[in-house]
């Protein structure tokens, strides 16, 4: 059993996060998951994307989106925010600027020169202005915290020892199928 975050925790959790994961999905509902840089601002979860990719396209066809962080190596550091909502085109305004500033902010340390990039992918990121995304979360969001306190059982756990790790618990509390 994990402990839930608090509304303010989770998007304190969402502000730290590097990556992020977003789910969109196509015409025939399959779901596609994909990495993307964002920034959160105002209890909402801000990315761009080139104009012409599916995601934009997805996104434009069906706004319905999740939004997952997650950070933790060993079991008992391991958090988890997930984000429901729609992805909202931001039009030009304040809100845009402010996302684009922060996501420059964030990210410049880490991008290439668009003419560092193969061809094809620079000709898809200079084409033309990427659209902005802003989204609107749902009232609900689900979080996940584990740790040491979580499961007493486990409490005596050490970084590197496998030994019992699974063996307490009996086969019958996993799923099958």
């Amino acid at each position: 059993m994990g402990i839930r975050l608090s509304r303010d925790k989770a998007w304190e959790e969402l502000s730290r996060a590097h990556t992020g994961i977003l789910t969109s999905l196509k015409a025939d509902g399959t779901p596609i998951t994909l990495p993307i840089w964002f920034v959160a601002l105002d209890r909402r979860v801000y990315f761009s994307a080139p104009a012409r990719t599916g995601k934009v396209a997805r996104l434009r066809r069906n706004a319905r989106c999740c939004f997952l962080v997650e950070s933790g190596t060993y079991w008992r550091e391991m958090k988890a925010v997930l984000v429901t909502g729609q992805a909202l085109e931001v039009g030009d305004g304040e809100a845009r600027r402010r996302a684009r500033q922060a996501l420059d902010a964030k990210y410049d340390a880490f991008r290439i020169k668009h003419a560092d990039m193969p061809d094809p992918t620079r000709a898809t990121y200079e084409r033309e202005e990427p659209v902005m995304f802003g989204i609107v979360s749902d009232e609900r969001i689900l979080t996940w915290l584990s740790g040491t306190h979580a499961f007493i059982a486990w409490a005596d756990y050490r970084p590197g020892d496998r030994s019992g790790f699974l063996s307490s618990i009996p086969l019958s509390a996993f799923k099958h199928g």
